[in-house]
């Protein structure tokens, strides 16, 4: 019998994280929009971004850490609670002096709590669904974030338009507000630890990064490599799409921002259309075909490659890069879904947070990198964007062929890891038995005795008082 996906926890779990990204979406579209109408520069707000990307990456194993030794409920809504705080004060503080100096404290401040939130409400998944439905409950959140992704910026636009700021400001500490509402109703079991008195928290720290570095480097190196695979990934499409693409409709086709918004709309339904197929095909995707999907991201930009060779027409070339552009993001929500999950089933639950904050740290680190090195590659050879995409795309699928041996053993390893799980878990049931069966048997030895003591006590009594009588 196949269990429930939606129950009361994961359920509070998905409402608090689509309150939490709505508010988290509204509030950086209008402060984009405020930084750009103050400042008349993109780079000031891009500037802004990076500098908030470095605490993120800095404490996201700290993070990761307490994620796994604290309370997963309190760590969620404490840190909710804050935002909702955080961005309280700065719009009661704010004025026309000092609001550029407001948003770039509130974009740092909401960077540090990020980076302790994300591996705590990563590491929550695997403890409340396990099998098929860990693909299943991973597709939902990514389903959540591209639905939030999509509606964002409509619904941030229309209120800042409307009202200003402050009040989508907030909007988002109402978001923030009812996502700790959520969290504090959540029951979420968590790892074990033997509590010691005394420990100093700092060689607590060091014992769990040196453990969690151990397990993914010499006990657990598939996760390692996993996260290399993720890596390259990353570098070769998000840097093609987010970079390039953009500049081929603006610069190269010389279309104007009105086809960029629709394709970008495009690729946000694909984002939610991919999320559903990743959820119903959970069962027909493993280690065995996994690589067809990056095979698949690589074949698809191919074509309109091809296309700028052969076409002059930007309207036929800016259409077969929509189209397959839509079938890169489905190829890579499905990669992502599928390869979330693979590192949540290898990994032990009283690892779970650390590793998910490695794996966001490899993320902001990688995907940067990409976006510099494409934006380069597109400012110095303008003239040879076809043969960008074909390249691309041709790295990308000979990558996926490279590592098809590896993914092939997924299986291999999630068995290998499943095995020893069950005989930890029989060993520590018998063991159980064999305690509770020691303390039975104590206890009657005890029951017995006494029960012979009392009896004797009870016999010389009565033979006193016939000798008395």
């Amino acid at each position: 019998m196949k269990s429930k996906l939606f129950h009361r926890n994961f359920s509070l779990l998905i409402a608090g994280q689509a309150s939490s990204l709505l508010g988290n979406g509204i509030l950086d579209f209008a402060m984009s929009m405020y930084v750009l109408e103050k400042t008349g520069s993109a780079a000031a707000y891009a500037g802004f971004l990076a500098a908030s990307m470095v605490p993120a990456v800095l404490f996201s194993p700290l993070g990761g850490i307490l994620a796994d030794r604290g309370n997963k409920r309190n760590i969620m809504a404490g840190l909710d609670f804050l935002a909702s705080l955080g961005v309280l004060l700065a719009a009661l503080f704010m004025r026309e002096s000092n609001s550029l100096a407001v948003i770039c404290m509130l974009l740092l401040f909401e960077s540090v709590l990020g980076a302790f939130e994300t591996p705590t409400v990563q590491s929550c998944i695997p403890f409340m669904q396990t099998g098929e439905n860990l693909v299943r409950a991973n597709a939902v959140v990514m389903q959540i974030n591209a639905l939030s992704a999509f509606f964002s910026p409509i619904l941030g636009s229309l209120v800042y338009t409307a009202f200003g700021l402050k009040p989508v400001m907030y909007a988002g500490v109402v978001c923030f507000f009812f996502t700790a509402c959520f969290e504090c109703l959540i029951k979420v079991n968590g790892p074990e630890y033997e509590k010691k008195e005394g420990q100093n928290p700092l060689l607590l720290v060091k014992k769990d990064f040196l453990d969690s570095l151990r397990l993914i480097t010499r006990e657990r190196p598939a996760i390692l490599k996993i996260f290399g695979v993720i890596s390259v990934v990353l570098f070769l499409i998000q840097g093609v799409t987010a970079v390039g693409f953009p500049y081929i409709i603006r610069n190269v086709l010389g279309l104007s921002s009105i086809y960029y918004g629709f394709s970008e709309s495009a690729v946000g339904l694909a984002a939610i259309a991919g999320g559903i197929l990743a959820g119903l095909g959970a069962s027909r995707i493993n280690g065995n075909n996994i690589y067809l999907l990056i095979g698949a991201l690589g074949f698809f930009l191919t074509p309109p490659g091809i296309f700028f060779l052969l076409s002059g027409n930007p309207y036929i070339r800016y259409g077969t890069l929509v189209v397959f552009t839509v079938l890169i993001q489905l190829a890579a929500c499905g990669f992502s879904i599928f390869a979330t999950s693979f590192i949540q089933r290898l990994t032990p639950g009283n690892m779970m947070g650390k590793v998910s904050s490695y794996s966001s740290s490899f993320s902001q680190c990688i995907q940067p990198l990409g976006q510099i090195f494409y934006g380069f590659l597109f400012d110095c050879f303008a003239g040879g964007t076809a043969w960008i995409l074909i390249c691309t795309g041709i790295l990308t699928g000979g990558f996926g062929l490279m590592v098809k041996g590896f993914l092939k053993k997924w299986k291999k390893n999630l068995r290998k890891i499943n095995i020893a799980q069950e005989n930890r878990r029989a060993t520590k049931n018998h063991q159980k038995n064999s305690i509770n069966y020691l303390w039975l048997f104590c206890t009657k030895m005890v029951n017995f005795r006494y029960k012979q003591r009392r009896e004797k006590e009870f016999s010389v009594a009565l033979h006193k008082f016939q000798e008395g009588a």
